[in-house]
């Protein structure tokens, strides 16, 4: 199979993958006997990235983000041409996984939580949002680049990265439903049509993930003569 072939499927797989989990976790706790509110639904997303990232690591990088993709495009980590096709996979994966969601779940529940699309809390002003899922998404990004590109450490697989999904989420789940992954956001959303707010899913992970991969591209990242 083509190189390129299989990163594009390891892209789409993981994404399905964190989004089935993620959002499934969202609307399976209000089933009788799961009431494992926002900590059972920060584990699911935590672990099914942790595991995505690992699994399709050495296949594609495991970015299954785009914000991640865009970082790593703009330290010239992934060309151009490479991004957008890993970007395509991974929203592919995302609306794929939230499609078969609406089909095995009921429709009743599907509807009322917009198969799991993040929403902002009623107190949250658009732009407390962006800056809610910038900084969570920083860290995402931070511990993908500390934990899975630095060559200065031991590899961990995805956990690190997962890791720190779970503690954005326990902190920012309930403010922005902390996606800190534009796909995660968009999948649900072009399946169920809830677009509301979907901007800030964009703009402040990928504006996130810029600031971080500068930061460790210039300073934090071992350049060949330390």
């Amino acid at each position: 199979m083509h190189r390129m072939t299989r990163r594009l499927v390891a892209e789409f797989f993981g994404t399905f993958m964190l989004v089935f989990f993620g959002a499934g976790a969202v609307m399976t706790t209000n089933f009788p006997k799961a009431n494992f509110a926002l900590l059972g639904i920060a584990l699911a997303h935590g672990m099914a990235l942790a595991i995505g990232m690992t699994a399709t690591m050495a296949i594609s990088g495991g970015h299954l983000n785009p914000a991640i993709t865009a970082g790593m495009l703009a330290i010239r980590r992934i060309d151009a041409k490479s991004a957008a096709l890993y970007i395509a996979a991974q929203l592919l994966g995302a609306v794929a996984a939230a499609m078969v969601l609406k089909m095995v779940l009921p429709g009743g529940v599907t509807t009322v939580l917009s198969l799991g699309t993040p929403a902002i809390a009623a107190t949250f002003t658009l732009g407390k949002a962006i800056a809610i899922e910038a900084i969570l998404t920083f860290f995402l990004m931070s511990a993908f680049l500390g934990t899975t590109v630095s060559s200065e450490v031991t590899k961990i697989g995805g956990f690190g990265v997962g890791l720190t999904l779970f503690i954005g989420m326990l902190f920012g789940g309930s403010l922005t439903g902390a996606a800190l992954n534009p796909a995660r956001a968009f999948g649900p959303a072009l399946v169920s049509g809830q677009w509301i707010s979907q901007g800030v899913y964009w703009v402040g992970p990928i504006l996130g993930a810029l600031v971080a991969a500068f930061l460790w591209e210039k300073v934090l990242l071992p350049k060949a003569t330390d």
